[in-house]
């Protein structure tokens, strides 16, 4: 029997090893483009710092900033239906050069807005460049990658930490000096990766096969892929009420609030690349999933409690939420992947489009609630949606189990 299980787990422990190996051997197409990402994830928490000063600088109101995220992500979201059918059409390198472009354009154009109407604006302009490089992105690590899909996905999802860690950090920077310097800033990062790409990566072939635009949504009548996005749509709302209110609640200035959140990504990339494949490997993807959905729900029915009353159990609590929000990226992200037979690049598109539709509407929501019935509403609604992360998880266990890793 002994024999027998040593025989079963020798697999995994190669493919481990293997993958471990290859980890840091990747093509320099792979390193240009995992770090085009990082300025591209930038963006998601570049506006955080300056929040407050956006609010004073152009007379707007905490929910009326926070359309700076609503924008951003409903614009990503539904043109994630339409990477797939660009893409298999013009070849990935492509794709990602015409979203690098967008985003240098409508990041500059942000950073000369003179209202908070024509901020939004942009910032929804650079959401469809954000959404046509990030999904792109990923198709294009996974296919270039050595070391397998779950080292390409462990290189994206340390794109995605390093990033959002480090958007808050520049933001700070640039925008104690002025609110407007970080757009400029992300604008010319963007343009140093658009050179990079264009020397770097190779043509991508053209795919055999062209995609639909109703693909995605096909893709999602797999149970298994509508499950994982429907149970991710209830935990963006939780993720980015988080990232959008919690800055309006601290009472600091740029760069105390980029100082917080820059520990709060520190901790999602940590946990997303060192510590999510530990747990996966030994409890299982469904059984960690539901876990930490479950820790980050009581986490955000503690920010709830001391949100107006402690400002040190706010900052603490968000840098533990940032640790519990990196374990699921990463589960999330080889879920949608892999949980289907669709092809990636569709069933990633599908996936994205549901559930940054929690990206777009937890930052106005969010704000709506703080402003109408105090600072602890928010954070509570956004545990009432992780209960329902869980419950939806739970509920479609068993299409989820079809992609559990041999546990060791």
């Amino acid at each position: 029997m002994k024999g027998q299980l040593a025989e079963q787990l020798q697999p995994a422990e190669d493919t481990l090893e293997a993958e471990k190996a290859s980890f840091l051997k990747q093509p320099k197409a792979v390193w240009a483009t995992a770090i085009a990402a990082v300025f591209a994830f930038m963006g998601i928490g570049l506006v955080d710092p300056i929040l407050p000063a956006i609010a004073k600088n152009l007379q707007a109101s905490p929910s009326q900033v926070s359309l700076l995220f609503t924008s951003y992500f409903l614009v990503t979201a539904v043109a994630m239906l339409v990477t797939g059918f660009v893409s298999s059409r013009i070849g990935g390198k492509k794709t990602l050069m015409i979203g690098l472009a967008l985003i240098v354009v409508f990041a500059s154009l942000s950073g000369m807005s003179g209202s908070v109407g024509e901020l939004v604006g942009f910032r929804a302009g650079w959401g469809l460049g954000n959404a046509l490089f990030v999904a792109t992105a990923l198709a294009v690590i996974v296919g270039v990658a050595s070391g397998g899909t779950g080292t390409a996905i462990i290189l994206y999802e340390a794109a995605l930490g390093l990033g959002i860690s480090l958007g808050p950090l520049l933001g700070a920077l640039l925008g104690g000096w002025q609110w407007r310097a970080p757009f400029f800033g992300t604008a010319v990062l963007m343009a140093v990766s658009f050179i990079a790409l264009l020397a770097l990566l190779p043509k991508t072939p053209t795919p055999a096969t062209k995609a639909r635009l109703r693909d995605p949504l096909l893709a999602l009548g797999h149970k298994g892929l509508r499950t994982t996005a429907a149970s991710a749509l209830f935990y963006n709302y939780g993720f980015f009420t988080i990232l959008a209110f919690t800055p309006f609640i601290l009472g600091m200035d740029a760069y105390g609030i980029g100082a917080v959140f820059f520990g709060w990504g520190v901790a999602v990339a940590v946990f997303s690349v060192f510590v999510a494949p530990v747990l996966q490997r030994r409890f299982g993807t469904t059984n960690v999933l539901v876990g930490t959905l479950g820790a980050l729900l009581l986490d955000l029915v503690g920010l709830g409690l001391a949100a107006g009353h402690s400002v040190t159990t706010v900052v603490v609590l968000v840098i533990v939420a940032g640790a519990l929000l990196g374990i699921n990226n990463t589960l999330y992200t080889e879920l949608a992947m892999e949980v289907s037979d669709s092809p990636r690049p569709v069933a990633s598109a599908g996936y994205n489009f549901v559930r940054w539709m929690g990206g777009a509407l937890a930052p106005f929501v969010a704000a709506q609630l703080g402003e109408h019935f105090g600072p602890q509403v928010p954070f509570f609604a956004a545990a009432v949606a992780l209960a329902f992360a869980i419950l939806v998880a739970a509920g479609g266990r068993r299409f989820l189990k079809s992609h559990e890793p041999h546990l060791v």
